[in-house]
C-alpha cells in the first residue's frame, strides 16, 4: 500500500505542475493533460525497459527504476531466479532418469499422449529397431505394426503383458507393458524373456514326451493286473488284495499321465479348428449323468439350462471342463449333497455356472486353485484319487475360449465355480432350449 500511495502522490503532483503551468499560460485544461501526458511517458519508458530487459537480456540484472517499478523488477527477477533453479533440477532429475534408463537392459519408450515417440534408450534400440535420426516423433504403431499390438495399444487395458516376438528378429521374444501416467502419455516396456520361453517350451516338451512315453508300460501293465484280477478267486487272498491295490494305483498313474498329455496339448496346440455352436443344455445333462453315475446317485443334481443361446467353441474340451468341475464337486462334498448345473446370462455374455452346498473352500486358497498339482487338503485329494490338475485343464479350456473362471467359496458355504464366456463366444440356436431337469 505505501507502494501504491507514491504512485498516487506521483501522479497527484505531475497533475498538479501541470495545472500551474497551465494556470500560468491561461490555459489550465490543457496544463493537466500536459502533466498526464508526462506521467504516461514515464510508465511507457519504464514499460518499454521491462519489455527490453525480458525479451533481449532476461539472464542480466533488472533495469535500475524506483517506486513501484523497482518494486514490481525486483519481483520479476526473483521469480526468475527461482524459476531457474527449479528447471535447473528437473533437468538434473531428468537427466539421472535418462541415464538410469539407458543402464536398464529392458527397453523404455516415452510416448506423448497421441503416442508418438519422444525418448528411448539404447536397448530399446536394440529390441526394437528404433532409430534417433528418423524415428522421433513417429507414432508407435508405424514401427510396431503387428496386429496383435496395434489391438492391445488401442484397447488400453494394460493389465497383462503382451508376448511377441521381436519386429527385427524372430528369434527373440519379447514381453511388452504399457503403463499410462501424466497427461495420458504412456510408458512402453519390453523384456527379452527369450530364454524364459526357450525353458518353457523345453519344459512342456519332457512333460509332453514323458507322459507318451509312460503310456504304453501302463497299458501293458494294466492289461496284466486286469488279467490277474480277473483269476482273484484262484490267488491267496493277500496276493488278490495286493493286485487290487496296483490295479488302483495303475488307474490312478493313467488318469494322471492323460490329464498330463490333455493339458500339453492345451498348452501347445493353437486349437480353434472343432469351434462350432452346441448345445449347452444337453451337453450339462450329459455331465450331469456322469456325475451322478460317479457318485453312485448320492447326491442331488439339478441341471438349469434354460438360457437360448448356444456356446461357440470345442465341446469336447467344454465337455472336459465342466465334467472336471462336476466330478470335483462329487468328490469333495459329501453323500446327499445339492449341486447344480446352470447356463444363464451374465453381463454381456452368458456363464456356466457348477455350485454345490459342501464344505466350501477358504478364500485364502482361491488365487492358486488353477495351479497344476495344488491341493487344498493333500491328503483328501489323494483319497479321492484326484490327479491334482484338473482346474488347471479348466483354467486352460477358458483362455482357449477367450472366457475367465471364476471362484466364490466361504468355509462352510459350499462353492461355486463360474465359466464366463463373452459375448462374442454365443450364437441364437435353431430350436428352443430344454426346460430345467432335476435328478438324484
Amino acid at each position: 500500500m505505501r507502494l501504491w500511495s507514491r504512485e498516487l502522490w506521483r501522479l497527484l503532483g505531475w497533475a498538479a505542475l501541470g495545472i500551474c503551468l497551465g494556470w500560468l499560460l491561461g490555459l489550465p485544461g490543457l496544463g493537466l493533460a500536459g502533466g498526464f501526458a508526462m506521467c504516461l511517458v514515464y510508465h511507457l519508458r519504464q514499460l518499454r525497459a521491462a519489455y527490453r530487459w525480458l525479451t533481449q537480456r532476461p539472464q542480466d540484472e533488472p533495469p535500475a527504476a524506483g517506486g513501484l517499478w523497482g518494486e514490481l523488477f525486483d519481483r520479476l527477477y526473483r521469480y526468475q531466479k527461482s524459476q531457474r533453479i527449479t528447471q535447473g533440477r528437473l533437468r538434473s532429475t531428468l537427466a539421472r532418469i535418462q541415464e538410469s534408463s539407458e543402464a536398464m537392459r529392458d527397453s523404455v519408450v516415452m510416448l506423448d499422449r497421441h503416442g508418438d515417440l519422444e525418448w528411448w534408450n539404447s536397448a530399446a534400440s536394440n529390441m526394437l529397431g528404433l532409430q534417433t535420426a528418423h524415428d522421433r516423433g513417429q507414432h508407435i504403431t508405424n514401427l510396431l505394426r503387428d496386429p496383435r499390438f496395434i489391438s492391445y495399444f488401442n484397447a488400453r487395458d494394460y493389465s497383462e503383458p503382451l508376448t511377441l516376438t521381436s519386429p527385427i528378429d524372430e528369434r527373440r521374444i519379447l514381453q511388452y507393458q504399457i503403463t499410462l501416467y501424466g497427461d495420458d502419455e504412456r510408458l512402453v516396456m519390453a523384456r527379452d524373456i527369450t530364454r524364459l520361453h526357450q525353458l518353457e517350451q523345453m519344459r512342456r516338451d519332457f512333460v509332453a514326451n514323458v507322459s507318451h512315453e509312460l503310456r504304453t508300460p501302463l497299458t501293458v501293465l494294466s492289461g496284466y493286473l486286469e488279467t490277474y484280477g480277473e483269476m482273484a478267486d484262484q490267488l491267496p487272498p493277500r496276493l488278490g488284495r495286493s493286485i487290487g491295490q496296483m490295479q488302483a494305483q495303475t488307474q490312478r498313474m493313467q488318469n494322471l499321465v492323460n490329464d498330463l498329455l490333455l493339458l500339453s496339448r492345451l498348452e501347445i496346440d493353437q486349437g480353434g479348428q472343432d469351434h462350432q455352436p452346441m448345445d449347452v443344455t444337453s451337453l450339462l445333462n450329459s455331465v450331469g449323468a456322469d456325475a451322478l453315475a460317479l457318485s453312485e446317485h448320492q447326491h442331488t443334481l439339478t441341471i438349469e439350462g434354460d438360457y437360448p443361446a448356444q456356446l461357440v467353441g470345442s465341446e469336447q474340451e467344454i465337455r472336459s471342463a465342466i465334467s472336471n468341475l462336476a466330478f470335483n464337486a462329487v468328490r469333495y462334498t459329501s453323500a446327499g449333497s445339492e449341486i447344480t448345473l446352470c447356463w444363464k446370462a451374465f453381463g454381456q455374455g452368458a456363464c456356466i455356472e457348477v455350485c454345490d452346498d459342501g464344505e466350501g473352500i477358504d478364500p485364502v486358497h482361491i488365487p492358486r486353485l488353477t495351479e497344476r498339482f495344488y491341493r487344498v487338503d493333500k491328503g483328501r485329494s489323494t483319497a479321492t484319487g484326484g490327479t491334482g490338475l484338473g482346474l488347471a485343464i479348466v483354467k486352460h479350456v477358458l483362455l482357449r475360449h477367450d472366457a475367465q473362471l471364476q471362484i466364490d467359496s466361504h468355509p462352510g458355504e459350499g462353492a461355486r465355480f463360474r465359466c464366463v464366456f463373452p459375448a462374442a463366444r454365443l450364437s441364437t440356436p435353431s430350436t428352443p432350449p430344454r426346460s430345467v431337469s432335476s435328478v438324484t
